[in-house]
């Protein structure tokens, strides 16, 4: 970030709207707006750190959603001011006789999945699962009963952060027992081309592939 830069919300400011909307423009693909599992240190925000070992590159992956009722920090003028930053950006977009599309990723989850911004009544995946059962139908995951993960093998001598010291990057990752990964791998160590930095959702597909429901 700091010799590149990062986008922010407030870049897309009035006049950029403008001009935008002169090419003919009538929407704006915002990507990368939910909070994902990010490497800068937000915890003066309330924001626990990620595990390097499990997020993919320094800006981490926009499909590893860490809080699904807020927005990337990464993307803030000040961090704390996050989603109402992303608010009025929706609200001058609209101005501007825009309209705005944002990813929603529904499949899976960043390994760190922690809703700090949860609606009252809203609880985190996974505090209610039966960890006992590799699945379950109101289970919020799919588990890899009396198995902890296990980070990938590295790949070509590939290093988190390209080696860069880091306190939490020795080589593991708690998690007991471990979940099945974001792409359906069911191994407690998957493969460094797996999709290692999340864990799938369950909606009531059982292993086998039937349905759980009607």
């Amino acid at each position: 970030m700091e010799e590149n830069g990062v986008g922010k919300f407030a870049d897309f400011s009035d006049t950029a709207l403008k001009e935008i909307k002169k090419l003919g423009v009538t929407h704006i693909w915002y990507t990368g707006v939910p909070h994902h599992a990010v490497i800068n240190d937000y915890t003066a925000y309330g924001i626990s750190n990620d595990d390097p070992d499990v997020v993919k590159g320094r800006a981490g992956s926009p499909y590893a959603v860490k809080d699904y009722y807020n927005v990337n920090p990464d993307l803030a003028l000040d961090p704390g001011e996050r989603l109402q930053e992303f608010k009025a950006l929706l609200a001058r977009t609209h101005k501007h006789g825009l309209k705005a599309i944002i990813d929603i990723v529904p499949n899976h989850v960043a390994r760190n999945y922690e809703g700090k911004t949860n609606p009252k009544g809203v609880k985190d995946f996974g505090v209610e699962d039966d960890t006992n059962l590799a699945y379950a139908r109101n289970n919020s995951f799919y588990y890899i009963t009396e198995s902890s993960f296990m980070v990938p093998e590295r790949k070509d001598g590939y290093l988190p952060l390209g080696g860069e010291k880091n306190a939490l990057s020795e080589g593991k990752f708690v998690e007991v027992p471990a979940k099945w990964t974001g792409n359906g791998s069911r191994l407690a160590q998957p493969h460094f081309n797996d999709w290692y930095e999340t864990v799938k959702i369950n909606y009531g597909i059982r292993p086998d592939g039937s349905k759980d429901f009607m």
